[in-house]
């Protein structure tokens, strides 16, 4: 491949993923192109080295194995002042609770939810389900074949994580509790 083409798949890629908003695999790319999925990889890396560029407000961010075009943080401050966005109910502790919960040991059932928190669950369940953070993924082989539940994509995009790998470690989290408490922080 020239190199005037691997600029010409470059720009493509970028106005595809510009267009997509969500995140695409090279794969997809490759296919809708007509072109090889090494050639995808290839023009990602050139787009890549291009975003990070000085001079550069977008960035190509990765998640599970798919490709987001995205603004730089940098300017996040001055494009909400820009876009004036409405102010997105926050979550209560009860959806935080669950949603860790479901992150860490998904895939899981409402009651196991409901037994670690000690208290029912429903309300933050259809809450986060409502707002895609979180989606049935099948069914416990068990008496009534209770909802399995797991986390979406965009949890990952919302928490700016590339895989549910990036998420602390109990471990990690027990150190900052202890040193908050101890007032160590």
């Amino acid at each position: 491949m020239t190199e005037e083409q691997l600029m010409e798949l470059c720009a493509a890629i970028e106005a595809m993923l510009f267009v997509c908003g969500d995140p695409v695999s090279p794969n997809e790319m490759a296919e809708a192109l007509g072109v090889e999925s090494v050639q995808v990889q290839n023009a990602l890396a050139r787009l890549r080295e291009r975003c990070a560029a000085p001079g550069s407000g977008l960035c190509l961010r990765q998640v599970e194995g798919k490709v987001q075009l995205c603004t730089q943080a940098r300017f996040a401050e001055a494009i909400e002042r820009l876009l004036q966005p409405v102010r997105k109910k926050s979550f209560s502790q009860s959806m935080l609770e669950t949603l860790s919960i479901i992150a860490y040991k998904q895939p899981v059932t409402r009651a196991e939810i409901e037994a670690v928190r000690g208290v029912r669950c429903e309300y933050a369940l259809q809450q986060l389900l409502h707002g895609g953070l979180i989606e049935v993924t099948g069914r416990k082989n068990a008496v009534g074949r209770p909802a399995q539940y797991g986390t979406t994509e965009k949890f990952l995009l919302h928490f700016g994580l590339s895989s549910l790998a990036e998420l602390p470690r109990r471990e990690e989290i027990r150190t900052v509790e202890e040193q908050e408490r101890f007032g160590t922080v």
